[in-house]
């Protein structure tokens, strides 16, 4: 625990007879009330890391670490719009291969304050026709539900990601319309992706 010094009132220089005390800090006089700065002692600013400064919540401690080995590679590219804020940032995919080739498509993370012990709310803010997403940009991935484990982290849901634009998985369908064309009729699915793709 810190503890702050009183602010003290100048004193005399010590005599040589008593330059071997201690020279005790001035107390407040009798009903006078003690002043102390918001910026610290005597109007100075505290040092870093002695502030009251906001309490950090798990996810915001797991997400430092989290954020330092991050890797999308070329295909996810992450960015934070408030760099005061890691429990909130973007996350644009664009597919190298499959139906989805060459699109881009942007995502939204939220980190609950409770992460890693639950896992993080993502949200896809473009339109998309995919078995795993629906038009109103819920994200269907087993690790964002029942296969959450604190063990997992942000990059693990980044490569679940990525993996649903390679291998969609139509029998866990949040559009269920996309999911059964893409079980029926695969040519049919991707002409309807192809109309799709954002521009």
């Amino acid at each position: 625990m810190i503890r702050l010094k009183k602010k003290s009132t100048p004193a005399p220089e010590p005599t040589a007879a008593k330059a071997d005390e201690a020279m005790p800090d001035a107390a407040p006089a009798e009903g006078e009330k003690e002043k102390v700065s918001i910026l610290g002692i005597g109007g100075k600013k505290m040092s870093k890391g002695t502030g009251s400064k906001k309490r950090k919540t798990p996810g915001e401690i797991r997400i430092q670490k989290d954020i330092a080995e991050l890797d999308g590679g070329d295909v996810a590219v992450i960015n934070f719009p408030n760099a005061n804020d890691l429990t909130k940032f973007h996350v644009v995919v664009t597919p190298d291969t499959g139906f989805w080739k060459g699109a881009t498509y942007h995502f939204t993370f939220s980190i609950p304050a409770m992460y890693p012990h639950e896992p993080p709310k993502v949200h896809c803010d473009t339109k998309i026709f995919h078995p795993n997403i629906n038009l109103e940009g819920n994200v269907c991935l087993n690790i964002l539900r029942q296969d959450w484990k604190p063990v997992l982290d942000i990059n693990a849901v980044i490569y679940g990601l990525i993996y649903l634009f390679y291998e969609p998985n139509p029998d866990d369908p949040l559009n269920k319309e996309a999911a059964a064309l893409y079980r029926d009729d695969i040519k049919m699915f991707e002409r309807h992706v192809a109309r799709t793709l954002p521009r």
